[in-house]
């Protein structure tokens, strides 16, 4: 019983991270129907800016990490502006062209600055190790608990965003029907703009949080590659078109992951996703939390 409940605190600190990426992803989706590849290079470059400044220059966490979240709210505006609008009208497959292309611009570039031969570790917020119950120790530490926290109140500060303030209900209604918004007067493309920054800024605080669980997680290619993958399968199972779909999802995927990981093999974790995609794919082809009945490609 102890081993279950540290699997499924594990499992959700995890969750949270898939949850966040995986509603960026939404973001950008609901405004645009445009699926970001390029968030998984979005949140690695900026994580790198934030490794750079606190362990060669010895910036203070939480400044290394206000950066990175600066960094990533122009690196996503940039891209909407310079790349992503000239195509965004054409055919959907110029947009995904446009987005794997970034990708790989982002990580050769990283490559360049950084280098590709050496993973690089970044420190966490908080300490990894796990509370005390009794004689035994959680598997789940105040650096898990900062990670869950700083996901749920961006969630809920993006709900209110949304939810409460204009400038959300015109990004809704810019997404929903951008030709009756701009007859309504309402400037669809900065709110589009806004949109994607808002989205890379999220990237980049996963990113750093993601980066602060694992030694030698900062790196090009390969831990955010995954991670944008677990984002995206979590996404789906969630629906596309919903972001507490997104959350859940994420939640639900890293729990179950967690429980696979130690009751099966740790060797297959990208086999386990793909499985609960297909399974939540087959019983509900537009998501478990989706509106609609049909996925748009």
């Amino acid at each position: 019983m102890f081993r279950f409940l540290n699997l499924t605190l594990n499992g959700v600190s995890l969750g949270m991270i898939y949850a966040a990426v995986a509603l960026a992803l939404v973001m950008i989706w609901r405004a645009t129907r445009i699926v970001n590849f390029a968030q998984g290079g979005m949140l690695m470059f900026t994580t790198f800016i934030a490794w750079d400044l606190a362990q060669v220059h010895g910036v203070n966490y939480w400044v290394a990490l206000i950066v990175a979240v600066a960094s990533g709210l122009v690196i996503g505006a940039v891209a909407e502006r310079v790349l992503v609008r000239p195509v965004e009208n054409g055919p959907p497959l110029n947009a995904v062209i446009v987005t794997l292309g970034l990708l790989i611009f982002l990580q050769a570039l990283a490559g360049m600055i950084w280098g590709n031969a050496q993973a690089h570790s970044y420190p966490p917020a908080y300490s990894f190790v796990g509370y005390k119950t009794g004689d035994r120790t959680l598997l789940f530490s105040p650096n898990d608990l900062f990670i869950v926290i700083a996901v749920l109140v961006v969630v809920v500060a993006l709900y209110l965003l949304f939810q409460r303030t204009p400038i959300g209900l015109r990004m809704r209604a810019a997404a929903f029907n951008p030709e009756v918004a701009r007859l309504l007067g309402i400037r669809v493309g900065r709110l589009l703009t806004l949109g994607w920054a808002l989205a890379a800024g999220l990237g980049a605080l996963v990113g750093v949080l993601a980066a602060g669980t694992t030694a030698g997680y900062v790196q090009p290619v390969g831990p955010f590659d995954a991670l944008l993958v677990y984002g995206f399968t979590a996404a789906v199972i969630g629906g596309l078109d919903s972001p507490v779909g997104a959350v859940i999802g994420g939640l639900l995927l890293g729990v179950l992951l967690s429980y696979g990981d130690n009751y099966v093999s740790n060797r297959i974790e990208t086999m386990y996703a793909f499985l609960i995609l297909i399974a939540v794919l087959m019983v509900r082809p537009a998501g478990l939390f989706s509106r609609t009945s049909t996925r748009r490609v």
